[in-house]
């Protein structure tokens, strides 16, 4: 501290400066909106509650009084009290098939526009199945859907166990599973590219699909074999691959290609795959359809592209998403009612990849 000399005046360090500081907006709070309508807390909490009994009058009051003051309805403490989060978990492991963004686009559209959020588990890259069930117990879901074929036997048993409701989408469960399940009839697609194949004269025919345990391979494979039959003939080769994806159709067509088999077509286990197989022929000077004819299955909107223009077997995305969230609502409103199967038929799509 500074010496003052005799005589001489103390100087004052001048005030500091207030610093003003703005609290944080205070939430408005549903007590606060009931005292301006006149109304009770609980009244305010049904009119923000879909399907709660309320009088127009009281939900007008309400709605008006929300309005002026900004309210806005606390859905973590709501769930609380109906044990509904509105959450569906949305689970599957074909992330690197472009098909998958169409449907979780499309997915998550339909679910939002019931009120619903979806939680996405992907499963590609080795989260383990009961890692994803973990997951999902965790943000105490309403509900799952599964938009996977290759829903393994161990993650179905599990769901099997848990009081979850689960609904599976673009593949069937096991028989004595109690899974709800909305698809495609595989089995009915699996005969329509049969048919095209030997509606063009095709007889030397490859099957290409993908993982061995999806039920979708298996259901277009069989419903392959089944037409091919009537005319006592049998697939050339089946050859499976890990994923529904576009460097396994190349692998799998290159493979068929150098091996020298003698095949003048193949059925493609989903579009996807069909393209990569279209470059792979392309890649080794293999003429489509000039030498070989390929048929495809799902008719994403890139099998339509000019570069490819793949004759394909289209199955109903849109109504199966639909019913799937129709079927998972139905189930989480009337728990312990019995699983059900919902089947879309397929219909083909021609374009230029068939003589």
């Amino acid at each position: 501290m500074p010496i003052r000399k005799q005589g001489q005046k103390a100087h004052r360090r001048p005030p500091r400066a207030s610093i003003a500081r703005s609290s944080p907006p205070q939430k408005v709070t549903a007590r606060e909106v009931a005292e301006l309508a006149g109304v009770s807390v609980s009244a305010v909490s049904r009119v923000f509650t879909e399907g709660a009994s309320v009088s127009p009058a009281t939900r007008s009051k309400v709605e008006s009084a929300a309005r002026l003051l900004g309210y806005r309805p606390n859905l973590l403490a709501r769930s609380l009290m109906t044990r509904r989060t509105e959450l569906i978990g949305l689970v599957s492991n074909n992330f690197d098939n472009p098909a998958h963004m169409e449907i979780f686009d499309l997915f998550t559209r339909r679910l939002q526009a019931h009120g619903l959020r979806p939680i996405i588990v992907n499963l590609t890259g080795g989260l383990p199945e009961s890692g994803a069930l973990e997951v999902l117990r965790q943000y105490s879901v309403d509900g799952v859907i599964v938009a996977s074929s290759p829903l393994h036997r161990d993650f179905a048993a599990a769901y099997d166990k848990s009081p979850m409701p689960v609904v599976q989408a673009f593949g069937r469960p096991a028989r004595n599973s109690s899974i709800g399940s909305v698809s495609a009839d595989n089995v009915q697609g699996g005969r329509i590219a049969a048919e095209l194949l030997l509606d063009r004269g095709y007889r030397k025919i490859a099957f290409l699909g993908g993982p061995r345990i999806a039920t979708s391979t298996s259901d277009r494979l069989k419903g392959l074999r089944t037409r091919l039959s009537k005319n006592g003939i049998r697939p050339v080769v089946e050859v499976y691959g890990s994923a529904f994806s576009h460097a396994v159709g190349v692998e799998l067509m290159s493979r068929l290609i150098d091996q020298g088999l003698d095949i003048d077509s193949v059925f493609c286990g989903d579009d996807i795959l069909a393209m990569g197989a279209i470059d792979a022929c392309r890649m080794r000077g293999v003429a489509v359809p000039g030498d070989i004819g390929v048929v495809g299955f799902d008719d994403m909107p890139m099998a339509a592209w000019s570069g490819y223009e793949l004759t394909t077997v289209r199955q109903p995305i849109g109504d199966i998403i639909v019913a799937a969230v129709e079927m998972i609502l139905s189930i989480i409103q009337a728990p312990g009612s019995a699983a059900s199967r919902r089947l879309f038929s397929c219909d083909p799509v021609v374009r230029k990849t068939l003589r």
